[in-house]
């Protein structure tokens, strides 16, 4: 069984701003707080293609394991390794990053799409539509408890998907701010 939800949600701000504030998220020192499932940010590849102008990123994040308490228990450990992959075109006004578990997985397969673009009835707001699927192994040790499993990471991931955009926001007003101060975002 997988189980899967979409969010849609809309930055009163420009897609250049809201972007921006995508790469300072994990970086700024005050969000860690907010942000506390994550443990580790790392850049592993970063290439900008001349020809096209699109940016291609590759990150490891580490993370507090997704599941309920007795889930890490169960399985020994804490935390969990995943891959970010992003493309940001500037010229299209598009930026998709995906998000994949690397551990775990034989327990546990998460994935996160987010697509950011300026929202279509107010170019200068920009619409995040964020999809994720979470599916337990049928053959796992934890198989018979997957739906239920499967529904607490749901609702975990929902949760720190709402803390992400709160932080999101107050760094696009921070952007906004300096951007009225004559500084460059």
């Amino acid at each position: 069984m997988v189980k899967a939800y979409t969010h849609e949600h809309v930055y009163k701000h420009p897609w250049e701003r809201v972007t921006s504030a995508f790469w300072r998220k994990f970086t700024e020192p005050e969000n860690k707080a907010v942000l506390s499932h994550i443990i580790e940010v790392d850049t592993l590849c970063r290439t900008l293609d001349p020809s096209s102008g699109v940016l291609f990123t590759t990150r490891a994040i580490t993370v507090h394991s997704p599941g309920p308490r007795f889930l890490s228990r169960l399985i020994g450990q804490d935390f969990c390794h995943c891959v970010e992959t992003s493309h940001v075109d500037p010229s299209a006004r598009s930026m998709v990053s995906t998000t994949r578990n690397l551990s775990l997985r034989k327990f546990l397969e998460v994935e996160e799409k987010s697509s950011y673009h300026p929202h279509p009835a107010n170019p200068d707001w920009t619409v995040v539509r964020q999809t994720t699927s979470i599916r337990c192994s049928p053959v796992s040790a934890v198989a018979a408890m997957a739906e239920k499993i499967e529904q607490r990471c749901a609702e975990r991931f929902q949760q720190n998907s709402a803390k992400g955009r709160d932080v999101m926001e107050r760094i696009c007003k921070f952007l906004e701010a300096e951007s009225s101060k004559g500084l460059s975002l």
